[in-house]
């Protein structure tokens, strides 16, 4: 009798200890909830309503036509003029995170490097320009690089030319925009991807006999790749996906998926074209983070 209540208290204690392992690892599902919500409402829906309209048709008086068609990818895909958009889309995302890599690498170098009481001020200087609004910085530009701007006015009256410069409302103009707008982006991405960056390593080559030269190329280049194809890879997403500067400092003159997708949606009112162009845009950020997981994965 004893030894079968033995039995029972041993099962149930194992039963408890089950159960309670059970729930300590349900507990981290039910605090992912809210955050799946989150998404949920703001991410995958929306996504759907996006893709679930692309596929509709316009008809007659930009009525839309509820369907199952490829009528908006086919118009995207065989009429030259939105090739031409998707080229300068990403003629445009290349010619600025390359710039912008360029300008920001040293910078970003130095504050990793750094051991000075003022590198918390001066990292917190890099990326000040972040508060304040890219709308607000667009107009800054405008007011540089327009005809009667701060460039054109010093060149001027110091007589290098006789004719203001074109340096807005077009391609040139949007990227020294861009560029600056997207160099804290750039830093961010870059300093939180340089801690394989070791100072000791660069020390022992010294000690070896490798000049400066040696050093950086044979050593602090190839430990900081993983953060500047991070810092590529974000600038280029914003970049591509960009409106308020391309849409300002552009006139007009400079067309890009973002830009296409806001004048087919308000513009023409065109929603099913305008949603296969966001599509479509969607799948250029798929391919390039694809692209840069391959490139991670080899320097690893």
């Amino acid at each position: 009798m004893s030894n079968s209540l033995a039995v029972k208290e041993v099962d149930s204690l194992q039963t408890d200890t089950k159960g309670q392992t059970v729930r300590k690892r349900l507990i981290p599902l039910w605090l992912l909830i809210p955050a799946l919500v989150a998404i949920l409402i703001s991410f995958i829906i929306p996504l759907i309503v996006l893709i679930r309209m692309s596929f509709n048709e316009t008809g007659p008086g930009t009525t839309l036509i509820p369907a199952w068609s490829l009528q908006t990818y086919v118009q995207a895909v065989g009429d030259p003029y939105y090739w031409k958009v998707i080229f300068n889309t990403l003629k445009l995302g290349i010619v600025v995170s390359v710039i912008t890599i360029i300008l920001s690498y040293p910078i970003a170098l130095f504050l990793t490097k750094t051991t000075s009481k003022w590198k918390g001020f001066l990292f917190a200087l890099a990326i000040g320009p972040l508060l304040t609004s890219q709308i607000a910085r667009t107009f800054g530009w405008i007011a540089i690089l327009g005809n009667e701007g701060a460039v054109n006015s010093v060149l001027l009256k110091v007589g290098l030319i006789d004719t203001p410069l074109q340096l807005s409302n077009n391609f040139a103009g949007t990227v020294v925009a861009l560029v600056e707008v997207l160099m804290p982006y750039a830093l961010l991405g870059m300093v939180s991807g340089f801690s394989r960056v070791s100072t000791e390593l660069e020390l022992a080559a010294g000690v070896l006999g490798a000049n400066p030269l040696v050093r950086f190329w044979r050593i602090t280049l190839p430990l900081s790749l993983p953060g500047v194809f991070t810092g590529f890879l974000l600038v280029f997403v914003l970049t591509i996906s960009s409106f308020v500067t391309p849409h300002l400092l552009g006139g007009g003159r400079v067309h890009v998926l973002a830009t296409e997708i806001y004048d087919e949606a308000t513009q023409t009112l065109n929603w099913p074209l305008a949603a296969s162009l966001a599509v479509i845009l969607l799948i250029l950020f798929g391919v390039l983070v694809s692209v840069y997981q391959t490139l991670t994965k080899k320097l690893g």
